[in-house]
């Protein structure tokens, strides 16, 4: 099955890659998925190093969230103002 991830911010400008298709097995997690990411090359290693938050189909999540077809992930650095 397919998902889209996408990155937004300093994650974006890192992985130099604003989204692509991913396949992924079902019952792959967060995790598993950031894990493959950070493998895939160094910018992808650097973009997802540290806090790094996530939001499955545009609700936050954790690495346990199970991933599902079309699912769209998304890469976000957190968000601090004043």
């Amino acid at each position: 099955m397919q998902i889209t991830v996408k990155t937004f911010a300093q994650t974006r400008e890192l992985s130099k890659t604003p989204s692509l298709h991913l396949e992924i097995e079902e019952g792959e997690t967060v995790a598993n998925v950031t894990s493959r990411l950070k493998n895939m090359d160094s910018n992808w290693a650097l973009a997802l190093e540290g806090s790094v938050l996530t939001a499955r189909n545009q609700q936050l999540c954790d690495s346990k969230t199970v991933l599902g077809a079309n699912d769209e992930l998304a890469y976000f650095p957190p968000v601090t103002g004043g």
